[in-house]
């Protein structure tokens, strides 16, 4: 079945972006990535190594051929920082793709969604394409989108919580308006939450803590990739509408 996400030209063929923060070593990284399925990676460029080619480095273990990179702007607490680490990661040559985040808050983690707008502002105009990560706000989702934003990356929970989608009424307002792509990024434990964003109709989900953080990344890695599958196809095929009573799934006319 052909059903490709294409962003600003670009090509994805997985709906499951991974992360590569908090495994145990760049092997289990790389194991984990290519037991994904993904081809989108995301990496943190203040804290791993992608821009000094000299030491060990992650795309070491990454084969960019193979894989998109996409750098973030993870740790990043103001606009100029987010800025600064974007521009670095362009101009080492990784990508002009951004994910980008602008933290508000050391103990949440959630977004500074007024920082968040102007880095979207000022990097879409400088010919990035911006992933913005943000809370589950619509009006934030269009407004980013207003700014530039190539698809809005709302949270389904806190970051790395593991508490699944906590609010899909939000989630379905932001889809409803939405002229651009939208992906759950952050909140997703288990492959049932990954299926879920992808039942609302989402256009991809990005994982990092429920894979990494698993007893068997590896493993968890596969999982996520067949429920974000699944997902995909639930929301294609169009659920059943939900009923109080029963309905009885082999019809009595005609029966002797």
């Amino acid at each position: 079945m052909e059903d490709t996400l294409i962003i600003r030209g670009i090509e994805f063929k997985s709906r499951l972006w991974v992360g590569t923060g908090k495994y145990k070593d760049f092997e289990e990284t790389a194991k984990a990535i290519e037991a994904s399925g993904a081809d989108v990676v995301t990496v943190a460029v203040r804290r791993v190594n992608i821009i000094d080619r000299k030491s060990e480095n992650l795309l070491d273990y990454i084969d960019p051929k193979k894989y998109k990179i996409l750098p973030n702007t993870a740790g990043c607490y103001t606009v100029e920082d987010a800025l600064r680490y974007s521009r670095l990661a362009r101009e080492a040559g990784v990508s002009d793709m951004i994910k980008l985040e602008v933290i508000g808050d050391e103990k949440t983690l959630f977004p500074d969604t007024i920082g968040l707008l102007k880095a979207t502002e000022i990097l879409a105009e400088e010919g990035f394409i911006v992933f913005p990560y943000t809370n589950d706000d619509p009006i934030m989702a269009k407004r980013l989108e207003d700014a530039g934003a190539a698809a809005v990356m709302p949270l389904g929970a806190p970051i790395g919580s593991g508490l699944g989608i906590r609010n899909p009424y939000n989630i379905k307002i932001i889809l409803e308006q939405a002229k651009v792509p939208i992906l759950v990024d952050a909140g997703v434990g288990t492959a049932s939450d990954a299926t879920i964003a992808m039942e609302l109709g989402c256009d991809a989900v990005l994982i990092n803590t429920a894979i990494a953080g698993a007893k068997d990344p590896i493993v968890m890695a596969e999982a996520m990739k067949h429920a974000v599958i699944a997902g995909r196809l639930a929301y294609l095929a169009g659920r059943i509408q939900k009923k109080l009573y029963a309905s009885a799934s082999s019809p009595i006319e005609g029966m002797l």
